[in-house]
């Protein structure tokens, strides 16, 4: 038997063990068995990719954009969950602040999630500046820094971004898209006090990361058991419930540009 692929992952959640746990679990009966590696924040994961610790990672979009960057473009994106593919930032406001579009965020407080996380603050800054509204000159950014190192993983700041717009305290404010539709679904926000006024271009979110060092041939055993799961085998129904997909789908790096672009404009790759 094949020694295990080692995967990397955070633990943003005490549900990322059962996730991960299930996983071995599924690729056991896989040519290529797996076991995984659980880290406190993205920085570290990235770190023992490059030191071989790990094999592969599952990667938020910011600490793939690092790793690309860190491998000089010769990282790989192996696979991603179907709702990876699309991701977008809504710019959300209260009813009553006059704010529909990015170019009404003059002279406003916007409440602004964690600052490495690219739907609730990286891309949406980025946004608002490329429609000439820059963050401390054309408006006010009220900045909630929660779990920094989990690039915005735990929801934590989006939730008090929806907050600070619905108390007041900011006109506006930006969040995830799967965030807003929680919220709206589960009724944990007032509809007609605070509405979606502003979608941004889509964006891919997590993969999973390999560089150069993992052999094609491992690469692919493990894809080959990530598509092998169905959502109908009840094993991979739990795994995939609690990760928020339905299927797994081909990596795709395109839409992970204008995060790059943010990122080098305010300095977080060279």
């Amino acid at each position: 038997m094949e020694q295990p692929l080692r995967l990397g992952a955070v633990a943003y959640d005490p549900k990322a063990v059962t996730i991960w746990e299930l996983a071995r679990d599924f690729f056991r009966s896989r040519p290529l068995p797996l076991d995984f590696v659980l880290f406190s924040n993205y920085e570290s994961q990235v770190d023992a990719h490059f030191d071989g610790f790990i094999e592969i990672a599952w990667n938020t979009p910011v600490a793939w954009v690092k790793a690309q960057s860190r491998a000089n473009g010769t990282a790989r994106a192996l696979a991603m969950r179907d709702v990876d593919v699309a991701f977008t930032s809504k710019l959300i406001a209260r009813s009553d602040s006059g704010v529909s579009s990015p170019s009404d965020l003059e002279g406003k407080t916007v409440a602004i999630g964690s600052r490495d996380s690219a739907q609730a603050a990286i891309l949406p800054v980025h946004y608002f500046a490329q429609a000439g509204m820059a963050e401390g000159r054309d408006y006010t950014g009220l900045r909630f820094d929660l779990d920094v190192g989990k690039h915005g993983d735990t929801g934590t700041s989006e939730l008090e971004v929806v907050k600070a717009v619905s108390d007041g305290r900011a006109a506006a404010g930006v969040v995830g898209d799967a965030t807003w539709a929680k919220l709206l679904s589960e009724k944990g926000v007032d509809g007609n006090r605070v509405k979606a006024v502003w979608t941004s271009p889509p964006f891919h979110h997590c993969n999973f990361t390999a560089l150069p060092s993992l052999s094609a041939e491992r690469a692919q055993a493990f894809v080959d058991g990530l598509m092998a799961m169905d959502y109908a085998d009840p094993l991979a129904r739990t795994l995939m419930d609690l990760e928020g997909l339905k299927k797994w789908v081909a990596g795709s790096t395109e839409r992970y540009a204008d995060l790059a672009d943010a990122m080098r404009a305010q300095g977080m790759i060279p």
